[in-house]
């Protein structure tokens, strides 16, 4: 694959607890020399990287209910409302993996539904994090079912805080299970061009990685 197309296929991630506005701004640099889809940073550095890819063809993806997905739907939508007005145009939300795990579908349905609304009315993109790690693999085709019936636009493979992120099975599971005209984004774990190929030919068609630099080294010019 080409590097250009690889590239829009990215979402270049800093999701530490740790990172400094400084390293967000280099973040941003980056994205905007390669171009990738999005750069994916905590919702407090949404206003600096709002600012820092204006008129860009960069867009910012943060995250909701993040890492465990266990706040109530209303502070989702409420970090959801907040993040779009500061500048977000993706939203990766988790869902809430014990109510999951407990069978209680439709709890789960409406938590990501309420989400779905708020990016929708803004023309906002939603991705929704099963984290695939904790789950069996009927608990992510039923949330990956769930997602889709939500309203979703992705489902997103892992948070890169359980104990392994994305892979190629799960992708090609949750690609089974979305179809065709679902988003799947595959995260977590993802350092090479090798490894982010993979992803894409089990059906991934976004990647969520820190390391994007080294990922598009392997790929034609």
């Amino acid at each position: 694959m080409k590097r250009a197309q690889l590239a829009r296929m990215i979402d270049h991630t800093l999701l530490k607890p740790e990172a400094t506005p400084q390293q967000i701004e280099q973040l941003c640099e980056e994205a905007l020399t390669y171009h990738f889809a999005t750069v994916c940073v905590n919702p407090v550095y949404v206003p600096l990287a709002a600012e820092k890819l204006r008129g860009s063809d960069v867009g910012v993806c943060t995250v909701v209910g993040f890492p465990l997905g266990a706040t109530p739907t209303a502070v989702k939508v409420c970090e959801t409302q907040l993040a779009i007005a500061e500048g977000a145009g993706e939203i990766d939300m988790v869902l809430p993996i014990g109510l999951l795990k407990a069978g209680e579908d439709e709890a789960v349905k409406g938590d990501i539904a309420a989400v779905a609304a708020v990016c929708h009315a803004e023309d906002a993109h939603l991705k929704v994090i099963i984290e695939a790690a904790l789950l069996t693999d009927e608990e992510k085709v039923r949330a990956c079912r769930l997602a889709k019936e939500a309203g979703a636009d992705f489902v997103k493979t892992s948070t890169g805080f359980a104990r392994s992120g994305a892979k190629v099975e799960d992708v090609a599971l949750m690609r089974r299970t979305v179809g065709p005209e679902m988003g799947v984004k595959a995260a977590g774990g993802i350092h090479t061009y090798e490894e982010a190929m993979a992803m894409i030919e089990a059906g991934a068609t976004r990647i969520g990685a820190s390391r994007s630099l080294q990922i598009i080294a392997g790929a034609e010019p």
